[in-house]
Order: structure tokens, then sequence, then C-alpha cells
């Protein structure tokens, strides 16, 4: 702060020359005018802070991921944050729309993606319940992101009608619950060509009424719509269709938005998360570079290459520059997955590609690389059951979303996937926590599709995606001991479920994994040790 002082006064000293003002009201000159350079550099540290901060997910100490509940209700999450994300080590759940959607008369999972108004009230519940949930996931150190849609509202639908009762005619761009009018939105258009950056972000999107964001009224009521939900106590936001707006209308947006309420466990000035849907897999006019300044990315490249990798369309040892040299985001900017909730099912970016619990072995797999990796901000998906692509969630009635049920196991059943229930995930959610802070050290790999590290001296990992067995002996980089492998088991009291690895004096263990093993992977780390 000093250095700014310091700093300032040079500034003013130098204005006075430039004037040739005398030495007697030279002091008080440069005294008035070192005070407002002090003040200008205040105001623009503040600026800065509030930029980068939007780069933290305010995690609770000692957290690393999130996972998306996809389609789950409030009630079922609040839950689920007291009696298996919190004690497994998740740091937060991304929750689908929360604002009021069309209702479509066969309840696809795309109607969340409609919106009708900004109330509170949609198939997962009513903003009670809403509120219920975050206070109760911040009370076990669990944080909630919220999928928020402000690009467009619903497309045209007869009798549009919303699941909070609102009705509205979208042919005419007219939703009068929020209240938007025709001179809301941009000119009727619609997106043919992606390498015009002004057709994706002035024209709709699937014939979805694009709102126009430089519109101070739709700015207002966005901005108030999102404050509504940081006073309920969300962490931050996931912003849908982002790419499909201009990053100046946004970074206005973003900078209008209220710290995060300190009632929920936030420290003071903590700005909300904010992470980019922008699809970018190069050759289009939009980059999501333009949107790395004001929050963080979604890096659909990570998505489409881990699935290459673990399907053997590359190699593992080519992970060994895993990172910015395929392409990525810088790590502090590359929000990661394996797969999310459209391109699971063909939508969005990576083809056939793309991982999904469809391929279980291969899945794990990837997840458990991502996990292990120190690179980027990792959310794991949480799916349901799905044939058909507009497939909706599971239900009582055709309507009513049915609630997920748990066996012994942990895992789900009754249309529930609970990808983030599986061992061979959460494990490594747990992994990730364990290791946070250290680099990747160690690297081994067979020239093929054998591959291990370390992540310092605390956790090591193995893969085995080749055609023959893995039998090595390595360094696990961790002191010696035995260690229970937190794939094929855990640790329980003094002894492992599952696969046990001694580590010797000089850090080495014989690592072994099948190619006919349910599970590719080896993990171990210094809290597994017996």
């Amino acid at each position: 702060m000093l250095a700014y002082v310091y700093v300032s006064a040079l500034v003013a000293e130098l204005f006075m020359n430039t004037l040739n003002i005398p030495f007697v009201g030279r002091n008080l000159g440069i005294m008035m005018l070192t005070k407002i350079s002090f003040c200008v550099l205040l105001i623009l540290a503040a600026a800065s802070h509030r930029v980068t901060a939007q780069f933290s997910p305010n995690y609770a100490s000692g957290r690393t991921t999130m996972v998306h509940l996809f389609e789950w209700k409030w009630d079922d999450i609040a839950t689920e944050c007291e009696n298996f994300l919190g004690p497994k080590g998740y740091g937060g759940v991304q929750v689908s729309p929360v604002n009021e959607n069309v209702v479509v008369s066969s309840r696809p999972w795309w109607e969340r993606y409609q919106p009708m108004s900004y109330l509170l009230t949609t198939r997962s519940g009513n903003e009670e319940q809403f509120a219920n949930m975050v206070k109760r996931c911040n009370n076990v150190g669990v944080r909630i992101y919220v999928d928020v849609v402000f690009n467009h509202m619903a497309a045209d639908h007869s009798d549009a009608r919303g699941t909070g009762g609102s009705t509205a005619d979208p042919s005419s761009k007219s939703f009068p619950a929020v209240p938007y009018s025709s001179t809301d939105f941009h000119a009727t258009c619609a997106i043919n060509n992606y390498n015009d950056a002004n057709q994706v972000r002035n024209c709709e999107l699937v014939g979805l009424k694009d709102l126009d964001q430089s519109n101070s009224w739709v700015q207002e009521r966005i901005v108030e719509f999102l404050n509504k939900l940081i006073n309920l106590g969300v962490a931050g936001f996931r912003v849908d269709a982002a790419k499909h707006m201009w990053p100046s209308d946004l970074k206005n947006i973003y900078s209008a938005l209220n710290n995060l309420n300190t009632e929920h466990g936030f420290a003071s000035g903590s700005r909300p998360f904010i992470f980019q849907e922008v699809i970018d897999l190069g050759g289009e006019a939009i980059s999501k570079d333009e949107y790395t300044g004001f929050g963080i990315v979604t890096e659909f490249r990570h998505s489409a290459s881990i699935g290459k990798v673990f399907r053997r369309s590359d190699e593992l040892r080519w992970l060994v520059n895993w990172g910015t040299e395929w392409g990525f985001l810088a790590s502090g900017s590359a929000f990661i997955f394996v797969d999310n909730h459209d391109n699971q099912r063909g939508h969005g970016a990576g083809g056939s590609d793309i991982l999904t619990y469809k391929n279980s072995k291969q899945y794990k797999m990837a997840n458990a690389f991502m996990l292990a990796h120190p690179f980027g901000i990792p959310r794991v998906m949480s799916s349901f059951a799905f044939d058909d692509t507009d497939q909706g969630p599971p239900t009582t009635d055709g309507s009513t979303i049915a609630s997920p049920t748990f066996n012994a196991d942990n895992s789900c059943s009754g249309g529930w996937i609970c990808e983030h229930r599986w061992r061979q995930i959460y494990n490594m959610v747990g992994f990730r926590n364990i290791a946070a802070g250290t680099s990747l050290t160690g690297w081994w790999d067979n020239s093929s599709n054998q591959i291990a590290f370390c992540r310092g001296n605390k956790a090591f990992v193995a893969f085995n995606n080749d055609y023959y067995d893995l039998n090595v002996t390595i360094d696990t980089c961790l002191p010696a001991g035995t260690y229970c492998d937190i794939i094929s088991g855990e640790k329980s009291g003094s002894a492992c479920t599952g696969k046990s690895v001694v580590v010797g004096s000089d850090g080495r263990a014989l690592i072994s994994i099948g190619q006919n093993e349910d599970d590719g992977v080896l993990a171990i780390h210094v809290d597994s040790k017996l």
C-alpha cells in the first residue's frame, strides 16, 4: 500500500511540473492529486478483486470438487448433502435451473431451459424448499451453484404455461410474469452460421426468444434474479449459453452482482463463482478466450479429449503433457468434466467420443484420471438413466419427479444412475482433496496404454487401458507401509476391503492391474495407509 502512495505522489509531482504550477500552491496540489490518485488505485484494486474473486468456487476448506445432481428435487439434494456429499468430501452441487419454465406435454429434460419467468418454482420444488436446501447444504460445507438461463426465454408453444402457473405468448415475445415485451429481445432471426459472431449472439438458438442483454431493463431483471439467489446463500452460477451473449454485456451483469451472503458462512467480500458455458472446439468465430477475463469457462475440449484417450483412440502415454498443450485453457480458467447433461445425450460437443455411464469401465477410468490430475476445476456428473435423448427424469406419475432410492452399497436405483455414489468416483474425490496443493511427479508409462504418477508425497495412481496385465514395481512416492486401494475397496478399520499395496522403505511397490478387472485403475494415498 505504501508503494501505491509513493507512486501516486510521483504522478502528482509530474502532473504539477507539466502544468508549470508555482511552488506556493504546489504542495497542496500534490496532496490533493495524491489523494485522488490513491483513491483511483484503491478503486482499481477493488475492481480487480471483484473480478478475480469470481474464479474461486468458494468451497469449504479441504474440498475441491462439485457434482451436478441433474434434475434432482431440492428436498432430496438437502438430504444428500447431509447424508452423503458432506461426509464424502464433495465441495458443492450444481443444481438444475431454479426459475419457472414452460411445461411441455412429454416433460422432456430440456423444458427446464425454456424460462417463463424468474419465479423460483419448478418440478424440483418451490422457493421455500430451495432456500431450505441451500441452508442445509451450506451448514455441512457443501456449496450450491445454480444453472442460470438468461440468454433467452421460451420458444413458441401454444397456450404456454409455466411450472409456477404463469402464462406467456412467446410468439409475440410477451412474458408478463417478468415482465418482458418485444422491445427486450433481439430481432427474430435464426442461427445458421457459427462463423458469424453477430448471428450467434443476436439470433435465436433453436427458436428460443433471444434476450437483448445490452438493454438496461433486461440487465436489471437478470441482476435482480441472480442477487435474490445470492441472498438465499448460493455460492455461484453456471451460466447457460454464455457463448450466445456478448462478453461486454456479461461483464456488466457480473460486476453488478452482490457479494456472497456472510450469513451462510462465506467470508466477507466473497464474490459469486462464475463458470460459463462456451462450447469451443475450434474453427468458429467465437473463442472461449473471450470469456476468461471475468469468470472461468467450460472446457469442452477436455471432455472430448479424455473420451478419445480412454476409448483407445489415443494412447494413455500421451497424457504426460495433459493440459494447455492439448489446447485447453489455463488450469485456473478451465472448468472440466468427463461428460455433462448435454453431450452425454449427443448434444453440444464431442459426439461419439464422449464417455458416459453407459461405458462403465472407461468412464470410471476417465473420471479417476480427471480427479487424480491437478489440472482444472472438476465437476462430476450424476445422471438418470435414459434411452431417448429427450427423456426427462424418473417420475411417480409422468410429471412429478421421483426421489432416488439407495442400495446397501451406496448406489442408486429407481431410474437414477448416481455416478457420484460409485465408490470408484467418490473415493477419487477424496483422493483429490488429499492431494490438493501437490504437483504431479514420478510419471511412468510403458510407451503405450499403461501409466502411473504421484501427487507429491500424498498420493499415487496407476491405470491399465492395455490389452494385457499391468505388473510393475515402481516408485509410489509414499512412505513405507501397507495401503488400501481405494478403487477396488477401501480401508475398513485395520483391513482393506479390496486390494492392498505394500510400499517398501524405498517408496517402491508392486502394482498389479489385470486387463480383465472391473476397474482399470489402482489408487492409494496417505489416508488409505493401514
